[in-house]
C-alpha cells in the first residue's frame, strides 16, 4: 500500500462530505451582496444570479454597501475596489472590524500591489475585471465551501508545541491566548499542522485550499503565510519556507 501525501491525508476525512457539499452547492439558494457603482454590470449580474437561482442585492457606493453588509443577512459580499464615498479597501477594513463575512474583491486595476492590499485587508479572494460570471460563481462556491466545510468537522484539537487548533469551532490558541485568523489563514494553518514535519508544496496547497493552479507570480499564498507568521508572534521558525518547493510546519519557533 502506498503512503498518502500531506494533501491526501488532509482531504481524507472530508472527501465524502466535499462531494455531498458540491451537490448541495448547486441546490442551495445564496444571498449575495454586490457593491459596485457600475449600474450596467450590476444589472447583468442580477440577471445571471437570478437565472442560477440565487438572490443578489446591488448597492452603488461604499458607505451604503458597508451598512448593508453589516445589517443584512448575506452569505458573501462581492466588493469592487473603485467606489464612491468609501473605496473598497476602506469598506473591507471597516467590515472586518465588526463582522466575519466572506468577501471577494473585484478590481479593474492590474497592479499586483492592489490585489495584495485587498488580501492584507482581509479579502478571501479577488477577481480582476472583466470576468466571466461563471468563474465568479465558482469562486463564490469555493470560498463558501472553504469557510463552512471544516466548521462541520468533528470536535477535535490539534496541538503542536505552543499552538492549539480546534477545527469544530475554527479557533486557534497561541500560549493559551486566542489568535484571530481569517478563514483562509485558519485552513492553511490546519493543513500545515496536519502535515507537520513534512514539506507541502505550493501547488498542493493552492489546489487543495484555493481550488486553482498556482502561477509563478501569484502572491496569494505568500501573503497568507506572511499573515500567519505575524499573528504567531513572528513565527518564521514555526512555518519554514523550503525555497522552490513549499512550506513545512516545524512546531518550534
Amino acid at each position: 500500500m502506498r503512503d498518502l501525501n500531506a494533501v491526501e491525508v488532509f482531504n481524507l476525512p472530508l472527501a465524502v462530505e466535499t462531494k455531498q457539499m458540491e451537490v448541495l452547492d448547486r441546490q442551495r439558494q445564496l444571498s449575495l451582496l454586490l457593491v459596485d457603482d457600475d449600474v450596467e454590470l450590476c444589472g447583468m449580474m442580477s440577471e445571471f444570479f437570478a437565472q442560477e437561482g440565487h438572490r443578489l442585492e446591488c448597492i452603488y457606493n461604499g458607505r451604503e454597501g458597508l451598512t448593508a453588509a453589516l445589517n443584512g443577512s448575506f452569505d458573501l459580499v462581492i466588493l469592487d475596489v473603485m467606489l464612491p464615498i468609501l473605496d473598497g479597501f476602506e469598506v473591507l477594513q471597516r467590515l472586518r472590524r465588526r463582522k466575519d463575512l466572506p468577501v471577494i474583491m473585484l478590481t479593474a486595476r492590474v497592479q499586483q500591489q492592489d490585489r495584495i492590499r485587498g488580501l492584507d485587508a482581509g479579502a478571501d479572494d479577488y477577481l480582476p475585471k472583466p470576468f466571466d460570471p461563471d468563474e465568479l460563481l465558482a469562486r463564490i462556491r469555493a470560498v463558501l465551501r472553504r469557510s463552512e466545510s471544516l466548521a462541520r468537522a468533528e470536535a477535535e484539537e490539534i496541538s503542536i508545541g505552543n499552538i492549539r487548533l480546534r477545527p469544530s469551532t475554527r479557533e486557534t490558541w497561541l500560549n493559551d491566548h486566542l489568535v484571530d485568523l481569517t478563514a483562509a489563514e485558519f485552513d492553511l494553518l490546519e493543513m500545515l499542522m496536519r502535515a507537520a514535519g513534512r514539506v507541502v508544496s505550493r501547488d498542493e496547497i493552492t489546489a487543495a485550499l484555493f481550488e486553482r493552479q498556482a502561477t509563478p507570480y501569484d502572491r496569494f499564498l505568500d501573503v497568507h503565510i506572511s499573515h500567519l507568521r505575524k499573528k504567531l508572534e513572528g513565527g518564521r521558525g514555526l512555518i519554514r519556507t523550503v525555497r522552490g518547493v513549499g512550506y513545512v510546519f516545524t512546531g518550534a519557533a
